[in-house]
């Protein structure tokens, strides 16, 4: 072989040396993984940059209707780092815009539907599965409305809370 390269024209060694040497900007692999939060199936990545960097798309399930399961947009995906490694993990917020470009994408929206299946047969094995379409523009996404607090439920004024304190203090040391 070292004798080939020697005999062969010096423009074919520079063409050679082109071409295996300059790769040209990396692509992105557009990898498409469970990548699990808290349980199975609650965490989709999606590599859509080069370097392994793209999206970890958080997947909820809506089971307010006990017969049906359906899944729950979150349009703030977390961003991935190393998913074209060993170990990929999330931090901080990727833009909204990134998120709606990747649930358009067929092969993302495949995964999607498989991992929220999943995920609603693990938490509702007796709804039936509705599949939702995501959001794909800001104007689409649906805030989560969560449940109103009660009175119960809310603090107690920290200067009224020490006047009961000392008012049971002052009686249990009255009546010994």
């Amino acid at each position: 072989m070292v004798r080939w390269v020697q005999k062969a024209p010096a423009g074919l060694a520079a063409l050679t040396v082109l071409l295996t040497g300059c790769g040209g900007s990396p692509q992105a692999t557009w990898a498409v993984f469970p990548l699990q939060r808290r349980v199975p199936h609650d965490g989709l990545a999606v590599v859509s940059q080069p370097d392994g960097f793209g999206l970890h798309l958080f997947l909820e399930t809506d089971t307010r209707d006990p017969a049906v399961c359906k899944p729950r947009w979150f349009a703030d995906a977390a961003r991935l780092f190393n998913g074209n490694g060993t170990a990929p993990f999330s931090a901080g917020l990727a833009p909204r815009s990134e998120f709606f470009a990747v649930v358009q994408r067929d092969s993302v929206l495949k995964a999607l539907q498989r991992e929220l299946q999943a995920l609603c047969a693990d938490r509702a094995p007796k709804a039936r599965w509705q599949w939702v379409q995501p959001p794909t523009t800001a104007s689409e996404v649906v805030p989560v409305a969560l449940p109103a607090l009660e009175e119960q439920d809310l603090l107690i004024d920290p200067a009224e809370e020490l006047k009961r304190e000392e008012a049971l203090l002052k009686d249990e040391q009255s009546n010994p």
